[in-house]
């Protein structure tokens, strides 16, 4: 197997008064594709915000390519897509110069050359964006702007993506579109982290699944078949301290919003 290029080991992390990860065992290896699977409230998105240091730990270790978060500062391997939000964060903004944004780590002094505006040109078009450019993010439809926070983070051509909800309220086009632009950047070797709901079109692509329930990883391993949702009772381990399997209750989901444009993925 490859070498890790996440390793989560015992990580809590609360929100306000709430703890939300509750003693996190997860390694991501090179050249895998692992979807973190869940309810609403589970921890998903909490998870993969604590890896890219959003969500501050208050026990365990986080490691980056063998690197313990804290010391980590090669943030242009990584590649993050948010949930969905407007992709310029409210700021009037062409597509270009979103997608650009996300090359800033690959750049000295925030200058731009021919290399880099190649990198961020064939972004666009791997998303199916190029023709697009031009135009202000405000006038593009809920797949679109998701395609362009996928080109944002494939600018800096990153051997780790990070995506959080990347099919949530995406028309089936946009889809299919997404799905097939993962599948290229997982042929090229990309190492991949999805937070999903379901596994739609992205099922063929996924090597693992890790189901977490309040918190807790309650299964690690193949993933679900199709309409199958979570594994049964019998597949998912529980961990010290969390429910059994077979408790249902949901909490309110994590909170969203957050546009990590400002983020140590581009410092």
């Amino acid at each position: 197997m490859g070498e890790p290029v996440i390793a989560m080991r015992k990580v809590t992390a609360d929100l306000g008064a709430r703890t939300v990860l509750r003693g996190i065992d997860l390694t991501v290896r090179r050249g895998e594709v692992v979807a973190l699977l869940g309810a609403n409230g589970s921890g998903k998105s909490t998870a993969v915000r604590s890896v890219i240091g959003q969500v501050p730990v208050t026990s365990g270790e986080i490691e980056l390519f063998g690197v313990p978060r804290r010391r980590f500062r090669d943030w242009a391997r990584v590649g993050y897509v948010p949930q969905r939000t407007t992709a310029a964060g409210g700021v009037p903004a062409t597509v270009t110069e979103v997608v650009s944004s996300g090359r800033l780590s690959r750049t000295r002094f925030g200058l731009f050359r021919r290399g880099d505006r190649e990198a961020v040109h064939r972004a666009l078009e791997l998303v199916g964006m190029a023709d697009r450019a031009k135009d202000s993010v405000d006038a593009l439809s809920g797949g679109q702007h998701q395609r362009v926070l996928i080109a944002r983070a494939l600018a800096a051509a990153p051997e780790l993506l990070i995506m959080d909800e990347p099919m949530a309220g995406v028309d089936l086009a946009s889809q299919e579109v997404l799905a097939a632009t993962l599948e290229r950047q997982v042929a090229a070797g990309t190492t991949v982290l999805l937070v999903l709901h379901e596994l739609g079109p992205l099922e063929p692509l996924i090597d693992r699944a890790v189901v977490l329930r309040d918190g807790c990883v309650l299964h690690d391993g193949p993933p679900p078949k199709a309409g199958a949702g979570t594994p049964p009772s019998s597949q998912l381990r529980s961990s010290r301290g969390c429910p059994q399997p077979g408790h249902d209750h949901v909490h309110p989901h994590d909170a969203v919003g957050a546009d990590p444009i400002r983020t140590g993925l581009l410092s």
